[in-house]
């Protein structure tokens, strides 16, 4: 069975964040929850030089994302929460734990109601939908307009499919940070999923009562991870070089799913394809698993994707070939 259900890396860590790792392995203090002076400093470089961010803003290490956007609604005690209607599950669960109420919405903020915590996901999972700058404009609007907390995830930024480079939120923002937080994540960009490794930038006071709970809660990146996290910020050759993969297996795998009648729909970033062959996802899933390859139906995104599916590119070369020659003589 190959499995592209996860998007679970599978390439290796690279060597120089590794020695980073074993080289501070003698840890025995806490860690500091905002970060050592040197990640910090990795931290507000990156994000001023890859993100393009602006004015004042601060930024904190965070135990991966997922936990992030799992506790983000009740760590600042949201009682509404909106979030994509096509999305990562976790942020309805996150809603759920803080005992908020939960709203699917399109991409056009204008249509929104009012909430106190906003989801928005640029490049998207499942569907590797980029957002325009008007269209995250509007986002910053509608967050001026009704005094709402935005949070954009931004996992999926260093991975674009074609020429079409994803634009951070903060970028659009131009200097004025209020209630504006951006998610990044080391798991895909630096094949850090195994360190638990990620950080949020934004809006200074926002960011100040986030780590004050956090401090309390033991929320805190252990410090080889932070020595490795330090390392892989400040190499962006291997970002590109792991980017070059994931376009050369979605170039494999695209054709050979088109060939046996799937529609791909965006997938313009990310680490999937998200296509459909106007049936049921489980007629897909099960056409699929038949050949020996996993996917994951659409309908775990929302009811509105029950005809559509992802298929992860996070295999090995030989599996996405192996995968693809499958798809191919099965339709031939």
């Amino acid at each position: 069975m190959i499995d592209l259900s996860q998007g679970t890396p599978v390439d290796p860590t690279p060597e120089f964040i590794q020695r980073a790792l074993i080289e501070a392995s003698d840890s025995p203090r806490y860690p500091v929850t905002i970060g050592t002076p040197e990640l910090r400093d990795a931290m507000k470089k990156w994000a001023t030089q890859m993100l393009g961010v602006t004015g004042d803003f601060d930024v904190l290490p965070t135990i991966g994302s997922k936990e992030l956007v799992a506790w983000l609604p009740t760590i600042l005690n949201s009682p509404r929460v909106i979030y994509p209607a096509v999305a990562y599950p976790t942020y309805l669960v996150g809603a759920m734990i803080a005992d908020a109420a939960p709203t699917a919405v399109e991409i056009d903020a204008a249509t929104w109601p009012e909430a106190e915590l906003a989801w928005v996901n640029s490049p998207a999972n499942p569907t590797g939908r980029i957002h325009s700058r008007e269209e995250l404009q509007a986002v910053i609007d509608y967050s001026r307009r009704t005094n709402a907390i935005i949070a954009s995830d931004e996992c999926y930024l260093n991975f674009p499919a074609t020429d079409v480079q994803p634009t951070s939120i903060l970028k659009v923002a131009a200097g004025n940070n209020k209630n504006l937080l951006a998610v990044h994540s080391l798991s895909k960009r630096s094949n850090l999923a195994g360190y638990r490794a990620a950080l949020i930038v934004g809006d200074s006071e926002l960011i100040s009562r986030i780590r004050e709970v956090r401090k309390h809660a033991g929320m805190m990146v252990p410090l080889p991870v932070q020595r490795a996290m330090t390392a892989a910020l400040g190499d962006e050759i291997h970002v590109h070089e792991q980017a070059t993969r994931y376009r050369n297996r979605r170039a494999i795998l695209a054709p050979a799913l088109e060939a046996a009648g799937f529609t791909i729909e965006f997938s313009d970033a990310g680490l999937y394809i998200w296509c459909t062959r106007g049936e049921q996802d489980w007629d897909s899933i099960s056409w699929l698993a038949d050949l020996g390859i996993l996917a994951t139906p659409g309908h775990f995104y929302g009811i509105e994707s029950a005809r559509y599916i992802r298929v992860a590119l996070t295999a090995s070369d030989a599996a996405i070939n192996d995968a693809a020659a499958r798809i191919k003589a099965a339709t031939a």
